[in-house]
């Protein structure tokens, strides 16, 4: 299947410049093409990977990836998707932000053979440039008309937009130009709100290379949730790839909870399983929708693409030990993981009556109501059962001296952290 076939299938193609000539172009050779990201932070989020994951399929197509870190497109601000400026950042803080999303990127992509990744930083070709030579080699050649009409300018006039962002898509078109000659990329592949940036970039291209410079523009639709809420969004924040963010059990809990309404498109989306495989996934959903035998093999795809197969095993530990409330085969680390956002209370390590204790450290409302619950066996402790009334609670019922577990009732959990 022909890559352009598969993306379309997929569904991931909101917009093309010239899709005959992409499709010719693709059949005919392996091309290089980019997508680019801001060092706006330390991490990317979920959202932000959908087009570097078209970018992954057409490398393990046979086509070659570049990734632009913007190490100078991140010191202004693209004003795509924005309705406010943004604040800027130090040059020490750009930089740690490459870093890391260098490092992030890395782990994502083939690093070895003819079309390992590469990744390139435009503040390396921008940094030199003086103001003059800015204005009259690229300025130049954009129409004031043009760049007011673009959607990303059209929608901040009424709020304001400062110069600064406002030349934020010169400065795209130019790491197109540099890209198209000094690394043959003739593609570049980014979300719904970058067409403008890439549209400005392509005629660069042809006012500087010609009108007959084969070069090209892919946009990925906007990816809505199926009760229209925006896609990688919880109420817990952003759905990060950094495990210190989002840990990787709760990286693998987000996309087990995917809707059965959205389950498929992000099979075909995030998954590298061909379409028979999704095809056999999208028959369960409808058939056995309580087995969510989907939504397992999305989290268990997402969570070994991003942070690798150790860490998916210990997120389905992690999960296994909470269903079925063996939580003594879990490590304290692999708990602070699985309790990260169920309440959480502190104790001391000295030696006290459980009811006290429960009281004491909020768990219970009062005395009377922590012996009921115990007399009934409504509490249980790191997974079994505790009805002696007259229990001394220590450090020794600690797992690894950090953590005691208490489930009040069926589903309720405390974790208590001791100090």
């Amino acid at each position: 299947m022909n890559i352009i076939d598969e993306l379309e299938w997929r569904e991931a193609i909101n917009q093309q410049t010239d899709a005959e000539g992409l499709r010719q172009l693709t059949e005919e050779k392996s091309i290089s093409l980019y997508c680019g990201v801001d060092p706006t932070g330390d991490s990317m989020h979920i959202g932000h990977l959908i087009p570097f994951m078209m970018l992954k399929r057409f490398q393990l197509a046979g086509h070659r990836p570049v990734i632009l870190i913007g190490g100078a497109t991140g010191t202004i601000g693209d004003p795509s998707g924005r309705q406010s400026e943004r604040t800027l950042q130090t040059m020490e803080q750009v930089q740690a932000n490459v870093d890391a999303l260098t490092a992030q990127m890395k782990k994502l992509f083939l690093t070895e053979g003819d079309n390992q990744l590469r990744m390139v930083n435009n503040y390396d070709w921008t940094h030199q440039l003086n103001v003059i030579d800015f204005l009259r080699d690229y300025g130049k050649n954009f129409s004031i008309n043009t760049m007011l009409a673009k959607d990303i300018v059209a929608n901040r006039l009424e709020t304001g937009i400062s110069y600064t962002e406002f030349s934020y898509q010169i400065l795209q078109s130019m790491d197109f130009l540099h890209l198209y000659r000094e690394e043959d990329v003739q593609l570049q592949i980014g979300g719904s709100d970058q067409w403008g940036n890439i549209t400005s970039g392509l005629d660069l291209i042809r006012k500087k290379e010609g009108p007959e410079a084969k070069a090209f523009g892919l946009t990925i639709p906007l990816m809505l949730k199926a009760d229209g809420t925006k896609f990688g969004k919880t109420a817990g924040g952003a759905i990060w790839l950094d495990p210190k963010k989002t840990t990787p059990y709760e990286f693998y809990q987000f996309w087990a909870n995917t809707d059965d309404r959205d389950v498929v498109k992000y099979l075909k989306y995030f998954t590298f399983l061909d379409k028979e495989a999704i095809d056999a996934l999208a028959e369960k959903v409808q058939t056995e929708p309580h087995k969510r035998e989907a939504q397992i093999t999305l989290a268990e795809e997402m969570t070994r693409f991003v942070h690798g197969e150790e860490m998916l095993a210990q997120a389905k530990k992690i999960t296994a030990a909470l269903f079925s409330g063996d939580i003594k085969s879990l490590t304290a680390d692999e708990i602070e993981q699985g309790f990260k956002e169920m309440p959480t209370f502190d104790a001391s390590k000295e030696s006290k009556n459980i009811i006290d204790w429960l009281v004491e450290v909020g768990i219970e409302p009062s005395k009377r109501q922590a012996r009921e619950d115990l007399n009934s066996g409504a509490i249980s402790m790191n997974g079994e059962r505790v009805t002696d009334a007259e229990l001394e609670v220590s450090a020794d019922h600690a797992i690894e001296g950090r953590f005691i577990i208490i489930r009040k009732g069926k589903k309720k959990y405390h974790l208590v952290k001791l100090s």
